[in-house]
Order: C-alpha cells, then structure tokens, then sequence
C-alpha cells in the first residue's frame, strides 16, 4: 500500500515538472480515497481527477462566533451619537436612575470575553439599565475624548443618578462585586 502510494505521488511529481505545473500533495486518511493510477496532469484538463477527492479531507465546518461584542439582547441599550449619549447622561443623572455604561469595541477580545457578563448582570438587575457604547463609531468620539476612555472594555456604573464606580478591563471578578454591592 505504501509502495503504491509512493509510486503513484512520484508519477504526479514527474508529470506535473514535464507539465510544468506545481504539484498537489494530498495525504489520503483512509484507503478508501487513494489516488487511481490513470490520475493525470495535463495543462488541458481544467480540473484533474484527484482534486475532487481532495475535497473530502478537508474538516468540517463548525459553529463560529461572531465577532460582536456583545450578543444581541433586548436588555442593553445601543448608544449611537454623543447627542444620544449625553441625552440618556442627563436622564440618569435627573431622575436619579441606576445604570451601567458599557465602552466596548467589536475587535476587542477582553470586550468580548466580558460580553456575556454584561448581558448577564443587565438580565440580573432589570431596574438598572445598561447602554452600550461602541468606540469605534464615528458619532461618539468627541464624548469618548471628553470622558478620557482610554481602554476597553470601560463600564461606568451608576447608582442613584451619580457616578459611584468604574471597571477598566475584563475584571469579572470586580465587576460582579461591584453590581451586588450596588444593586442588590
């Protein structure tokens, strides 16, 4: 089997270099897809026999995340614009709400590590709104300056209309802590 094996990837080799053709190596897994000895190479057969065999060996295709930063939820609050932005700070701040300001970004991984702890807390305490905030958007830079958000993830935390903590980084520890001791 072997023998046969290098006999067969010799005689590709061999037409391909006469063909001028680069070499396609593939590695059977199982005996059941092995290379047929009439396999040619010839610069007018567009697609060679071996090629669709070769899709065979290929793994495959599992589940992939996205790479949003947080999933969709119907809990959190999209902020898009710094007039939107500052119209919901004066609200918090007015009515002397709860809340949560979620500075993320969709390239982040720390961001997306700590995601699906925001959603949680946000499904935890439904009396304490949280708004996320994407720094990459054109339409909230000149808020994110005035803030001084230098890092993401950047949750400010909000209790009773006034700023009482910040979390800077995938701290899920501290960030837990911090929610219970607020908001509970």
């Amino acid at each position: 089997m072997a023998r046969n094996l290098i006999i067969r990837s010799s005689s590709i080799f061999r037409k391909a270099i006469e063909n001028r053709v680069r070499p396609f190596c593939i590695y059977p897994h199982s005996q059941s897809h092995s290379l047929s000895s009439s396999t040619s190479l010839t610069p007018h057969s567009s697609t060679p026999s071996f090629f669709a065999a070769a899709t065979n060996f290929s793994p495959p295709l599992h589940h992939r995340r996205s790479l949003s930063s947080a999933p969709p939820s119907t809990d959190i609050v999209l902020v898009n614009s710094d007039d939107e932005f500052h119209s919901i700070l004066n609200k918090v701040q007015d009515n002397s709400l709860n809340a949560v300001f979620y500075f993320t970004a969709a390239w982040c991984g720390p961001c997306r590590f700590i995601s699906p702890i925001v959603g949680d807390i946000s499904k935890k305490y439904p009396h304490v709104t949280t708004y996320k905030i994407d720094i990459d958007q054109e339409a909230i830079q000149v808020t994110l300056g005035q803030l001084q958000i230098t890092s993401v993830p950047t949750l400010h935390i909000f209790q009773n209309g006034k700023k009482a903590d910040e979390v800077i980084g995938a701290d899920v520890t501290r960030l837990n802590y911090i929610t219970e001791k607020l908001f509970k």
